[in-house]
């Protein structure tokens, strides 16, 4: 075992290491930019264009393609960050037109209140289309109408919301 942990041993290995050229790390990124897998023909013949060890093209080959993955893995972090920001962007512009909608809702069941007190005073005891919201028109009956909805109830409130619509537009 005190064989190979010589220092003689360890200098010759370092000795027999020789750094590449920027010419043949250019022969070599030509080659595996083509294909990142290294086949033994290929890998003798890079060897004997660059006058180099088959084990050192092995080696350089495996740690590129180690770089090239972790590389891969950095881009692939990086797009799922700008999709989720985007998504996170989206999301907040979603919660804003929410909130918009729900005030508005809330205004417009308001305003039928309003209007059928109004009509309820004047003598006119017919409210103004409200079963969107209920008979009654209050808001626990406007949560709980639209889980109770079958097909049939739900085109027929589609329309009276569209006549609602239609009358808060006119009426503003």
């Amino acid at each position: 075992m005190d064989f190979f942990q010589t220092p003689s041993n360890k200098n010759q290995f370092h000795h027999n290491k020789k750094r590449l050229t920027q010419d043949q790390v250019k022969l070599l990124e030509r080659s595996f930019s083509s294909n990142n897998k290294l086949e033994p023909d290929r890998k003798l013949l890079l060897a004997k264009q660059l006058g180099i060890p088959t084990r050192q093209v092995a080696i350089w080959y495996q740690n590129k393609r180690a770089r090239w993955k972790t590389q891969s893995l950095e881009l692939g972090y990086n797009a799922i960050q700008v999709q989720l920001e985007t998504a996170l962007v989206e999301k907040r512009k979603l919660e804003k037109d929410v909130e918009r909608l729900k005030g508005e809702l809330n205004r417009a069941h308001e305003l039928l209140l309003e209007m059928n007190n109004q009509r309820q005073v004047g003598g006119d005891n017919h409210p103004v289309v409200c079963s969107v919201f209920s008979a009654s028109c209050d808001q626990e009956a406007a949560a709980s109408s639209s889980l109770q909805l079958g097909d049939h109830v739900v085109n027929h409130e589609v329309k009276e919301f569209e006549e609602l619509y239609a009358c808060l537009i006119g009426m503003q």
